[in-house]
């Protein structure tokens, strides 16, 4: 029998450490700047709806650019567990890939939430963007808003990715839907829909109420939208969020999912 071994994929985890921690500082910075005590943005924006609309725009936009740049072209900018774990659940990804990936976006979190920091009191005024329960939510409530909006965000991904005539506009869905989604849901939850998203802030403001929640939250939409979806699983080649080219999908997939030779070895 020969012996099993495996490569750390060294690219895919430091690019998805880099989309995440870039996520989480330009993203949260834009959460800081819009509602921060002190932010010019109260007055030029005095409706909140307003606000939370742009930086849902702003947030999405800045995923959405992620995906298209060079760290979405080595890793596929997942930069969000909930995201990995459904490309897993689809068979886009390897067990141990899979782990990688998650490790990398937590460390990642935690990295793009120290520049927070320079917002100083601006920052903290609002934890630094930190997600928990709106002023009179309840548990349950905070929970079915993660689930529901993460539902949504997963389900659109698997339905753009299944289809080869929209698949290059995947990343064109964050900017609007987040706009919609933040605007709509933020008073409840604070929408996160990304467990590292969420754990970034708390570890630099020590917020952790309801932290529960935004993990089984999204999870939970999670494994409901793949269900739904699961007949768009075949269709769906590559575990990325932008097709850049069959060249390099095909590169990534002996990358994130090696052959049973491969693994044999």
């Amino acid at each position: 029998m020969r012996r099993m071994s495996w490569h750390f994929p060294r690219r895919l985890f430091a690019s998805e450490l880099v989309g995440t921690a870039l996520l989480v500082s330009i993203g949260l910075s834009v959460v800081i700047l819009m509602f921060g005590t002190g932010s010019p943005m109260a007055r030029l924006i005095p409706s909140e709806g307003w606000r939370r609309l742009i930086t849902g725009f702003l947030f999405g936009t800045t995923g959405a650019c992620i995906a298209l740049s060079p760290v979405g072209k080595v890793s596929g900018a997942h930069i969000n567990p909930v995201v990995t774990l459904a490309f897993r659940l689809m068979g886009k990804l390897d067990l141990r890939t899979t782990l990688v990936y998650i490790a990398a976006q937590l460390l990642g979190a935690a990295a793009g939430s120290l520049p927070l920091l320079l917002w100083g009191t601006m920052g903290k005024s609002v934890d630094y963007g930190a997600t928990f329960p709106g002023r009179g939510t309840t548990l349950p409530t905070a929970f079915l808003g993660e689930m529901t909006t993460t539902f949504t965000m997963v389900a659109l991904l698997a339905v753009f990715l299944g289809f080869r005539k929209i698949r290059r506009y995947t990343p064109a869905i964050f900017p609007p839907l987040y706009a919609i989604m933040v605007w709509a849901e933020a008073p409840i939850s604070g929408t996160s829909t990304n467990p590292a998203r969420s754990l970034g802030p708390s570890i630099v403001s020590g917020q952790w109420q309801g932290w529960w929640i935004y993990w089984l939250g999204p999870i939970a939409g999670m494994l409901v939208a793949a269900l739904a979806t699961s007949f768009l699983a075949k269709r769906i080649e590559v575990a990325k969020l932008y097709h850049f080219d069959s060249d390099r999908d095909r590169l990534f997939r002996r990358m994130a999912m090696p052959s049973s030779d491969d693994t044999a070895r």
